[in-house]
């Protein structure tokens, strides 16, 4: 059943994003995994905060390697295996993890998960530009990252407060638990999801011709240079979050649902901002919350009580649109549309994710330098004020209501 096509695109197409949001589920979920268990595994194997930082960024260092492969491997095998072998590929890193004993074993583990990654977060993409258009393309994106966004929520809220204890506290065996819901997911998707039959013959153009084409565009090279630093700074404080929060006095557990205050502001937000906001002032909505996330970088990494719980709820509402309102340029753009979505996808993720490297690493290597998170946070409000001038820049047309 799983393995023909449908094509009642009109009905299917939701159930597919159900399935597609379960899958950026688990991506959430092991992406911030390690967040709010990195002060028992620096404690347990003996490596620094750097070597955390790195290792908090490796998996986005293979992610760039193999997430411009992705696109013609997406188009080979379809979006159900693709998409089936990047989640069995996540949770084998995942259950991975409970052997490492020290700094290079735990760095292989995570590092496997940024094979598997990009299936999910470039194929999804690509699954909703061919099942969806005009505005549903704005509520299925915004449902689509709520997924991950959820993934995340339900990690750094339960770890320490939920998992851990159920598992007498070992870090090891709570890995095996997101491993194994992991797998269950990927089980799900292989067999209810179906491939959204295409109606036209692709050209007979290499991918190499297809990069070239869109590193020309003027608008794809600024969408580009906003997604690296965008992701500096999601990876940079949300992986360093809880540790931030435990430096300001937290408990591990209060820390963990204080670095869920985002991830629980942003759902809302991420639902209704991208199919709200009109084709042409894309741009100028991401300027402006590229300004405020600038200002609440500053606050969470300074304040305490409830100035610090109101600056992570409004970074989370700030951050929420970032992302998806990056892709629907791109997805929306005359020169990519659905056809050349999961190229401009693995191009876009590519780049975006040298940031989600250096974020992490660079947080870690100031915190070492300076022994606080002060400096850290200046540099993350610094590339934030610089996405706002880049996306500020933006021209963007009108986009038809589609259906």
């Amino acid at each position: 059943m799983g393995n023909k096509p449908y094509s009642d695109r009109s009905s299917y197409k939701w159930i597919i994003l159900a399935l597609l949001c379960g899958l950026y589920f688990a991506f959430g979920m092991i992406a911030r995994s390690i967040a709010p268990l990195v002060t028992p595994i620096i404690s347990d194997i003996g490596i620094s905060f750097a070597q955390m930082g790195f290792i908090l960024g490796a998996w986005q260092i293979t992610y760039i390697l193999i997430s411009l492969i992705n696109g013609p491997l997406i188009d080979r095998w379809g979006i159900r295996k693709a998409l089936f072998a990047g989640a069995i590929v996540i949770s084998a890193s995942t259950l991975l993890r409970y052997f490492p004993v020290g700094f290079f074993s735990l760095l292989f583990a995570v590092a496997l998960f940024g094979v598997g990654a990009p299936m999910i977060s470039i194929g999804g993409p690509k699954a909703i530009a061919l099942w969806f258009e005009g505005k549903n393309r704005g509520t299925a994106i915004g449902i689509f990252m709520a997924g991950n966004i959820s993934g995340g929520l339900a990690v750094l809220s339960l770890t320490n407060s939920l998992v851990m204890p159920a598992v007498q506290h070992s870090w090891r065996w709570t890995f095996v638990v997101y491993g194994l819901i992991t797998l269950l997911i990927a089980m799900v998707w292989l067999i209810f999801a179906r491939e959204k039959p295409v109606q036209s013959p692709e050209e007979n153009i290499s991918q190499l011709q297809v990069f070239t084409c869109l590193i020309r565009i003027r608008k794809v090279q600024t969408i580009l240079l906003m997604g690296l630093f965008s992701f500096s700074i999601f990876h940079g404080l949300g992986n360093w979050m809880p540790k931030i929060l435990e430096t300001g006095g937290l408990s591990p557990s209060l820390a963990g649902f204080g670095a869920a205050i985002p991830l629980v502001s942003a759902i809302p937000a991420i639902l209704l901002v991208p199919r709200l906001i009109p084709g042409h002032l894309r741009g100028k909505a991401i300027a402006g919350f590229a300004l405020c996330t600038s200002i609440l970088i500053i606050v969470i990494t300074n304040a305490s009580g409830i100035p610090l719980i109101a600056g992570l709820a409004l970074l989370g509402m700030s951050n929420s649109g970032f992302l998806p309102i990056m892709l629907l340029i791109l997805m929306d753009s005359p020169e990519i549309g659905s056809k050349y979505m999961g190229a401009a996808g693995g191009l876009f993720f590519c780049v975006a994710e040298v940031g989600g490297v250096l974020g992490p690493f660079v947080m870690g290597a100031l915190v070492d330098l300076t022994g606080a998170f002060l400096v850290g946070g200046f540099f993350l409000t610094f590339l934030a004020i610089t996405v706002s001038f880049l996306a500020w820049s933006l021209k963007l047309e009108k986009i038809p209501s589609g259906d």
